[in-house]
């Protein structure tokens, strides 16, 4: 069964600024990764569009932050282990916190268990939540 997730990113005053859809093979998975998947997925939607801003959740080195996400210097493929690498930094420097149905996750082999939506629960939901402007992690 395919384990759909909405994941959203939120910015310190509640709003959000940020959502899409993850997929997991697995009913439970570390938050690591989650977060593998969840950079996986933006970078590889950037890389097949090739928009002119990277919407993902660490900023990619060379690039200007600006409203609307990240300008690229020069446009070009996104190496998503490098972001990878650069979103674990970002979550064990606590520049962003990770919640999971509003409980906050705080260790990268942390085991979270998914469950999809029912009439009487709603599907697991995850926040990511920016602190401090991130530079490459």
């Amino acid at each position: 069964m395919v384990m759909q997730v909405t994941v959203r990113d939120e910015s310190t005053d509640g709003r959000t600024v940020g959502e899409t859809v993850v997929e997991f093979l697995t009913e439970r998975v570390t938050v690591e990764e989650l977060i593998r998947s969840r950079v996986y997925q933006e970078v590889q939607d950037f890389n097949q569009r090739k928009p002119e801003r990277f919407c993902g959740l660490v900023r990619p080195t060379d690039a200007e932050s600006d409203l609307n996400g990240f300008k690229l210097e020069t446009p070009r493929t996104i190496d998503w282990k490098e972001q990878f690498e650069a979103a674990k930094r970002a979550f064990t420097r606590n520049q962003v916190l990770i919640l999971v149905d509003d409980r906050q996750v705080e260790r990268l082999d942390e085991t979270i268990d998914l469950r999809p939506g029912t009439a009487e629960r709603a599907a697991t939901t995850v926040t990511f939540l920016k602190l401090t402007p991130l530079i490459g992690g």
